[in-house]
């Protein structure tokens, strides 16, 4: 008899990020896979599970307009809890660290169900940046029974934090597997909707809350100053659907012909857009990850990171949302050729492309299936 496993999730990233573990899991033969969807966020996340072809069992379809992190959290405590206690797994595996991720992490806890955390580990030891998912983290980190760690250094934060060490395995972040596996199917594959221009692209991402209001105003008076600087220069900006977004950025760089502000992207369009780019402002988490697989240089618009090993590694810098900053630091990568260079060295300290096979190998030591664990991922990893 198969053992079941739960994997839920709710976000774009996390879809994206799980895409490869659900594959893994359905393509064993010792486990029957249930795929839950919360829907805290619901057309970007239809997006992905069109692209990788995935359905769900369950869809509690929770988003609305305007919704809370309270919100969230109570619907999504009282969903899980009528799926459990008519359908119960054996083990619930969450991603990451969005809201979804602690409610049913939580969930679970209450109906004694164990918890596999993958991307386990990435701390910034502030509470608010980013916010919420530091403590979004945290807070699953201490009901997890399973902990995957996409690297050492996020191994060692949990080891500060008194996890067991056998219940640690470093696997590669699985965001890369999904990342390889669509980069390398690209082809001549080209978006209708976006007609790329002539010149360097700077590619944009920016929505967390945290940056609501000034700070991202300032962003887009930066790039306003970039594009009056550089004429070889030119915006692309999948704008996330939250209108606190796009009223700041919509006034600023609406109406210049070299600043692209379109809808959101699928998995596919991004992964193009990426390896397009020349260089690549953002305040997401992914995309650190996954642009220095690709060889771009990323400039962070945050303070703190909960993912250092890139930064160390040169390919990302911190700049925060100070708007001569961010001018001053896009300037001298466009400007400096040797600067570029260093920063777009493709150095991966991420993952392998083989992250979602290794959590599978975890979980059949785990239920005993299998005698033998995979060996752990090592560090950088080079296309």
């Amino acid at each position: 008899m198969k053992i079941k496993i739960a994997l839920v999730f709710g976000t774009r990233p996390e879809a994206i990020k799980m895409a490869p573990v659900a594959y893994a899991l359905k393509n064993s033969q010792c486990f029957d896979t249930q795929i839950i969807l919360t829907a805290q966020h619901r057309e970007l996340l239809d997006q992905v599970m069109e692209l990788f072809n995935l359905s769900s069992n369950y869809d509690l379809n929770i988003m609305e307009e305007g919704q809370s992190l309270t919100d969230i959290t109570i619907r999504v405590l009282t969903g899980l809890d009528k799926i459990w206690k008519k359908d119960r797994p054996s083990m619930v595996l969450v991603h990451g660290d969005t809201t979804t991720t602690f409610s049913a992490s939580l969930s679970a806890f209450y109906n004694k169900i164990p918890i596999a955390h993958v991307e386990a580990g990435l701390r910034t030891y502030n509470k608010y940046q980013p916010y919420p998912e530091e403590i979004n983290r945290h807070l699953t980190g201490v009901l997890a029974d399973l902990h995957f760690a996409p690297t050492r250094t996020a191994k060692e934060n949990l080891l500060k934090e008194n996890v067991p060490e056998e219940n640690i395995f470093i696997t590669g972040n699985t965001v890369i597997d999904a990342l390889l596996y669509t980069y390398n199917n690209l082809g001549v594959f080209k978006p209708k909707e976006i007609n790329l221009l002539d010149g360097k692209m700077i590619l944009v991402t920016a929505h967390r809350r945290e940056n609501w209001g000034e700070p991202l105003r300032n962003v887009a008076l930066a790039l306003k100053e970039i594009l009056e600087r550089f004429s070889d220069v030119y915006i692309v900006f999948p704008m996330h659907p939250n209108p606190i977004v796009r009223r700041e950025f919509l006034p600023i760089l609406g109406d210049n012909k070299r600043a692209i502000l379109i809808s959101p992207v699928d998995y596919r369009t991004m992964v193009y857009l990426i390896a397009n780019s020349y260089i690549i402002l953002s305040d997401s988490g992914g995309i650190q990850e996954e642009a220095p697989s690709l060889g771009k240089p990323v400039l962070v618009l945050r303070e703190v990171t909960e993912r250092p090993e890139a930064v160390r590694a040169g390919t990302v810098k911190l700049v925060g949302t100070d708007k001569e900053r961010i001018v001053k630091e896009l300037s001298e990568l466009l400007e400096n050729e040797e600067s570029y260079i260093k920063m777009s060295s493709a150095i991966n300290p991420y993952g392998d492309g083989k992250a979602s096979l290794r959590i599978l190998e975890i979980l059949k030591y785990y239920f005993k299936i299998s005698s033998n664990l995979p060996e752990e991922f090592k560090g950088e990893y080079s296309l």
